[in-house]
């Protein structure tokens, strides 16, 4: 059984349903049995989340529709039917018999799976949904043979019949909501070619997607697709990442780029190298972080859990007070009462107040894919409207993150050709921005790095250092230079006048000495000024983090209209930051793109990544922002806001429904006005709230189009 139980456990975390999942899989077990056991085992370790939320989703509604079925006949054939409407359906048999048979039929087939939930639950003592869906069903069907037996008429077989037909609905809608994001995902999969062109001992190869190894090399013609996450080795061509990353322009690709599985290859021939495969692509990893989210719980639903414990107590207290009360003390008929204690039971089933959270989630989730925003779980989701400070790094986040070289100015020893060269030549095995710039500048100049490169080393924060044709070069920051108490003064009017200009600068010192200046600028996004402003209006306070020059941060603070920013920020100290904003009690969001955010995207309450940023950031980040556009800050956090809006509107009434719900089915409003509910009146009761909250969540794609317009 611990076998059965731990692959229980499994099936709540890949469903995450609020009918007891854990005992769900039991049944699907049993509905399997003609399978093998070992071939069972290998193929559910096999099956992604989505694949077995919609196996689960087909099992449900095949229950549902067994039950609805059968429970139609039941209900024309009921007392209520026959007796308070007036409404004859001629039978050449007793009816009793038939609604015996047709409702056990239903609850001991498609309503057996809340037999077993409750059984499980109450062997791990704890209460859930599960024991009181079975208390209200297991109720009114004995009771309703009790009457049978005792030759009353007065049968409440069609309570039991339509509470399993209800809550086995609900539960189908909400498994379609959960699963609707994830199936559009899984269409992103449709990208992927089936077949790939793979060198193989100097010829090419045609060989299936499923068989590519990391380090194969791949060839990829104009207007094909590309099959797998890569490094291009050779050619150049422009690349639509359109459907993955949200980018509308197809992207330049060179020798060293990286290319992502999906997109498609528009101009040029290519060749690449194999990086990840299988699970590990950028595709599956942003379909795996949606599942997961809609899976998960927020913090309001772990209450919700909790408080459906109580109300199991509650419901079955009220149950039988209702009876003793009404029996006992009200010495009303015994048909009447065991009426209103079944009533109350069934009205009490807190079904809604377990759809009120998932199904907000799952919707939450979906509309932020749809707009390239991936939130990796509900706790996120739900926090993100609670962010007070918003912590920008500059470089790739604020800005394109692509600067090109504007000025080059060597001293007067030097030519510029000679300072491209030992800059060039430094800076070869780095992949920092900067770095990428001097690349760039110098593969246009037709300047070839040197072939003696020894002792590289990156200096995060401050620069480089290498050895070049035996001469130490440092390429740093005008603050480092300074540290390593190199002067600065032959030109210390050239840098005065770029930094000016919110140019970024780096020194280039050759064996001690100053040998030049490379002066680059990083274009401002066009969107990050009006982001910038629409955070200002939600009350949100923007502080810009950069390891550049205080004058470049006083530059481009300015052009974007932010008050608060803090200049030579060492990568370790970014952390350092966002900690002291904490300990003043502000609730913090960390925005960056690389290896040096991470420890701040780690820090922070909710740590949002740039989508162009590095694997180390994107898997330390809560948020990922595959279009890397900074006005998806404010579309994270009005989504966030407007979810836990419909969260407490949905638990509100949930939670107020049962509250109002159960002194009416017991019978409170009887004596007075004569009015009552019959069980299976409260069972289409109960049923119609369920259907109100979550239509109430549905109503969240409404925000949709406002965060598009944004």
């Amino acid at each position: 059984m611990d076998c059965l139980c731990c692959d229980a456990q499994k099936l709540e975390v890949t469903c995450g349903s609020r009918i007891d999942s854990l005992q769900y899989e039991f049944d699907i077990q049993d509905n399997l049995k003609h399978v093998s056991h070992e071939r069972h085992e290998d193929h559910e370790a096999r099956m992604s989340p989505s694949a077995m939320a919609a196996k689960m989703e087909r099992d449900i509604r095949r229950r549902f529709w067994i039950s609805f079925l059968l429970t139609i006949p039941i209900i024309l054939y009921s007392p209520f039917v026959r007796s308070y409407l007036g409404i004859l359906f001629p039978a050449p048999f007793d009816v009793s018999w038939l609604l015996l048979v047709l409702t056990s039929i239903i609850v001991f087939g498609p309503g057996s799976l809340f037999f077993k939930g409750a059984y499980y639950s109450l062997r791990s003592k704890t209460l859930n949904m599960s024991v009181l869906i079975a208390t209200g069903v297991g109720a009114a069907y004995l009771f309703s043979i009790l009457f049978m037996f005792l030759g009353l008429e007065d049968t409440f077989f069609e309570a039991a019949a339509m509470l399993v037909t209800f809550v086995l609905f609900g539960h189908w809608m909400e498994m379609k909501s959960r699963r609707g994001t994830s199936d559009a995902l899984q269409a992103l999969f449709k990208l992927v070619p089936q077949k790939a062109w793979v060198l193989r001992n100097g010829k090419e190869e045609e060989v299936p997607v499923e068989e590519l190894k990391v380090n194969d090399i791949v060839v990829v013609r104009p207007g094909g697709k590309i099959p797998t996450d890569g490094i291009v080795t050779t050619g150049e061509s422009t690349i639509d990442e359109s459907m993955i990353t949200g980018e509308s322009v197809p992207v330049f690709k060179q020798k060293g780029s990286s290319v992502i599985g999906g997109s498609i290859n528009k101009v040029g021939t290519i060749q690449f190298r194999v990086t990840k495969i299988g699970k590990e692509t950028v595709l599956a990893q942003i379909i795996s972080i949606v599942e997961l989210a809609q899976q998960s719980k927020a913090p309001g639903q772990r209450l919700a859990d909790r408080a459906a414990g109580y109300l199991v107590v509650f419901a079955i207290g009220a149950g039988i007070t209702t009876f003793f009360a009404w029996y006992f003390i009200a010495h009303v008929s015994l048909t009447k009462a065991l009426m209103f204690a079944v009533s109350a039971i069934v009205i009490a089933c807190p079904d809604a107040l377990g759809l009120a959270t998932p199904t907000v989630v799952a919707v939450g989730t979906g509309i932020g894919a749809r707009l390239n925003i991936l939130i990796k779980d509900a706790i996120t989701l739900e926090n993100a409207s609670k962010i007070q400070v918003v912590l920008l790094d500059k470089t790739g986040t604020l800005t394109e993150g692509k600067p090109t070289v504007t000025d080059m100015i060597p001293v007067k020893d030097f030519s510029q050709s000679e300072l491209l060269y030992y800059a060039y030549s430094a800076q070869k095995a780095s992949s920092h921005p900067f770095s990428e710039a001097v690349h760039r500048y110098a593969y246009e100049r037709k300047i070839e790095p040197s072939k003696t490169i020894e002792a590289f080393q990156e200096l995060p924060g401050k620069g480089v250092k290498a050895l070049v044709d035996g001469k130490q070069v440092y390429v740093a920051n005008l603050v480092y230079i300074h540290e390593l108490g190199i002067k600065t003064d032959p030109l210390k009017k050239n840098i005065e006048a770029v930094l000016q200009e919110g140019k970024t600068v780096s020194l280039v010192a050759i064996d001690g000495k100053l040998a030049g200046l490379i002066a680059v600028t990083d274009t401002i996004k066009p969107t990050s000024k009006k982001a910038i402003r629409e955070l200002n209006n939600l009350g949100i306070k923007v502080v810009m983090l950069t390891g550049d020059h205080e004058k470049v941060a006083q530059y481009v603070a300015s052009k974007l209209g932010i008050d608060e920013y803090f200049a030579n920020v060492l990568p370790a100290e970014k952390s350092r930051y966002v900690k002291e904003l904490q300990e003043k009690g502000l609730f913090t969001a960390m925005v960056g793109d690389g290896i040096n955010d991470a420890p701040a995207l780690a820090q922070a309450d909710v740590g949002i990544a740039i989508g162009a940023g590095t694997d180390v950031a994107m898997e330390t980040a809560q948020v990922i922002l595959t279009q890397s556009d900074p006005l998806d800050i404010s579309r994270v956090i009005l989504l966030s806001k407007a979810t836990v809006r419909k969260m407490k509107q949905n638990l509100f009434w949930a939670a107020f429904y049962n509250i109002l719900a159960v002194p009416i089915a017991a019978g409170a409003l009887y004596t007075t006005f004569g009015w009552y509910l019959r069980p299976e009146i409260s069972a289409l009761l109960m049923s119609a709230s369920s259907v109100l909250v979550a239509t109430n969540a549905v109503l969240l794609k409404r925000v949709e189009p406002v965060l598009k317009k944004l």
